[in-house]
């Protein structure tokens, strides 16, 4: 008898860039959402244009998901390059379904794989002593229980192309995608109308092109169908009863969504990935309501980007601007002149593999210790990180509160991860949000003193304001912002400035700060930003095992709470950090801030995110006593 695995599926469909990869895997997930299923989808991408491979990976299931993870479920297979890169990663009683056409060309016919992935494929070859080609690496994954299926896309379209009274077969071979997902939707024997609806939604702008894929999918589904007896395959996709409070969204659209409701009427940026997709849809966006529009102004360089936000925020504008690390480092001189003169503007900070150009489209956490030092000299910031695209709504929104509140530039720390991942979660609930402007003012009563010592907090008036005059310069500045280097009015607004650190952490919850999960473990993990999903189902799946472990999250990078984190450690045996760079550097900040090192870090910085399998495996090795290194580098990736 079959052991069915129902709703608890990783999928995962590649190709060239350029071929509709990322829109395949939008319909896919877009049609399991719509049958109430839980998603988690990762994005990654080359960093060139068009031609090399990218794939998407879909996990599926009926409870939330956090994280995406090693192995596959299933395999969608439109190229040669897909089958030798992914297929050694399939599960053993997992299925490839792939185009014919793919067969018998060799491995050494791709000139765009990676040594890496041509290193291991060649080596699982060989092992089965096996040539080169599609054929025998789909003998090769068929040896450990992998199952096959073979979809002939080529004469699919050759079919509809007739029935279609089409003359050109090459306009319809963009429909190669569409049937292969279609063929696995069949043979995991899930619901054909959800795939129809994720279709018509897709494309609901080109009715003509929505009704050449449903054409498409509703010939591949039957003909699936009638080839392949599916009562055999022990891997199913169920729809479940529609809830209408769910989301399906990308992270750079819940950043998005977020400034719109924070009252965001400024955003400007430079092009870069990964942050460009947020502002390309806030320019998709733009005109909110018949009364409010955001202008979203497209720079000439990052220095623009950062000073015209400044000079929005100035006159009274919430206003933000996104970027990634190189676009960040020609920011922070800007900013500094942001600190000097108590503006509030919201930098996003999409976080990408450096220094310098490095993996343009690529993940890593390297940027924490520059976002909390950037910049010149000394002024207070703000720098907060979100761990997922829910939290990250709620978080751009803060982030402007905490602007406008505090008078400061707020970096609102992100990731590529997080930016790409297309998730299911929670309807945002805007009863939860309220707006905090702080101490803006309308009108002001007799001489104005815009950096006023007599409080941490001034009062602020918008630039322009009739009868009220002020001064800004990059200068140290007397109450009125006129130029001085007295040493005594040096010290006293040096100290104006700073102590709003000390205000920062009196007023924020704890909530806001740090959050514990306490599952009754004297051993805790420390971690933060998108590494935190990754970290949570990782302990979800050890308390299965009978271990248990705590999990720190820390959200509020700097002002550090030293105090609280302190506390919330106090009882910990053992601390592991887990993060995505190559120096641990949230243990940097927790040996400076309560002199406190983690007993091992758990670090990866190639390129590629965190995945809750690779966690668990080297969690669970530590607490079996099986890994003794007090340093591990997590390899995984694709």
């Amino acid at each position: 008898m079959i052991n069915m695995r129902r709703n608890g599926i990783s999928w995962v469909i590649g190709g060239p860039q350029g071929s509709g990869v990322d829109t395949a895997a939008s319909i896919f997930a877009k049609a399991c959402a719509l049958g109430n299923l839980h998603i988690f989808g990762k994005r990654e991408y080359h960093s060139n244009i068009k031609g090399e491979h990218s794939y998407f990976t879909i996990l599926v299931s009926s409870n939330h998901v956090r994280a995406h993870v090693d192995t596959i479920d299933v395999l969608a297979v439109f190229d040669t390059e897909t089958l030798f890169r992914h297929a050694p990663y399939v599960s053993s009683d997992g299925m490839i379904v792939y185009d014919e056409s793919i067969l018998g060309h060799s491995i050494d016919s791709i000139p765009t794989i990676d040594s890496t992935s041509r290193s291991r494929s060649i080596e699982l070859l060989e092992h089965h002593a096996l040539g080169r080609d599609t054929d025998d690496m789909l003998k090769a994954v068929a040896m450990k229980g992998v199952k096959t299926y073979s979809i002939p896309c080529n004469n699919i379209l050759e079919d509809i192309t007739k029935k279609r009274n089409e003359p050109s077969l090459s306009k319809l071979t963009r429909l190669v995608n569409m049937i292969i997902v279609t063929a696995s939707v069949a043979l995991l024997d899930y619901n054909y109308d959800m795939l129809v609806n994720a279709i018509r939604y897709t494309f609901r702008a080109r009715k003509s092109l929505a009704d050449m894929n449903i054409e498409a999918a509703t010939y591949t589904y039957n003909y699936t169908k009638a080839r392949y007896d599916v009562d055999e395959i022990p891997l199913r996709l169920h729809a479940r009863e529609y809830e209408d409070n769910t989301l399906l969204i990308q992270g750079n659209q819940s950043i998005a969504l977020g400034k719109i409701t924070a009252g965001c009427r400024y955003q400007s940026y430079y092009p870069i990935t990964p942050a460009s997709d947020e502002s390309e849809f806030l320019e998709a966006n733009e005109v909110i309501d018949e009364s409010n529009a955001i202008l979203v102004v497209q720079t000439e360089d990052e220095i623009a980007a950062i000073t015209s936000a400044i000079g929005a925020a100035l006159a009274g504008s919430r206003a933000s601007t996104s970027t990634s690390g190189p676009g960040f480092s020609l920011m922070a001189e800007a900013l500094g002149w942001a600190g000097i003169n108590e503006v509030p503007v919201v930098v996003t900070l999409y976080q990408r593999a450096g220094p310098s150009t490095g993996l343009p489209t690529r993940h890593e956490q390297g940027d924490l210790l520059f976002a909390v030092h950037a910049g010149h000299g000394e002024f207070p910031r703000i720098v907060i990180a979100s761990g997922d695209v829910e939290e990250a709504f709620y978080d751009t929104i803060r982030a402007f509160n905490y602007a406008e509140r505090y008078q400061l530039p707020v970096i609102h720390i992100v990731d590529k991860a997080l930016a790409n991942s297309i998730v299911t979660c929670s309807m945002f609930d805007t009863s939860k949000v309220s707006i905090d402007r702080g101490r803006l003012v309308d009108h002001i009563d007799g001489a104005y003193k815009r950096f006023d010592l007599r409080d941490t907090i001034s009062p602020r008036i918008r630039l322009g304001t009739s009868d009220v005059v002020f001064w800004n310069t990059g200068d140290e500045h007397d109450e009125l912002g006129h130029i001085t280097e007295d040493p005594e009015l040096r010290i006293s607004m040096m100290d104006k400035r700073m102590k709003k650190l000390e205000l920062i952490l009196d007023d924020l919850s704890d909530e806001e700060k740090a959050i514990m999960y306490d599952y009754g473990s004297d051993a805790t993990i420390v971690t933060w930003g998108s590494c935190k999903g990754a970290v949570l189902d990782a302990i979800d799946m050890l308390r299965e095992d009978g271990i248990r472990l705590n999990c720190l999250y820390i959200k509020l990078l700097h002002p550090f709470p030293s105090q609280l984190v302190a506390n919330m450690l106090r009882s910990t045996r053992m601390l592991i950090d887990v993060e995505m760079n190559h120096t641990a550097q949230l243990s940097a900040l927790l040996r400076n801030s309560i002199q406190k090192d983690a007993d091992y870090h758990i670090v990866k910085y190639n390129g590629r995110p965190i995945s809750s399998s690779e966690v668990y495996n080297t969690l669970k090795g530590i607490m079996e006593g099986k890994i003794k290194d007090r340093r591990v580098v997590l390899r995984h990736g694709v």
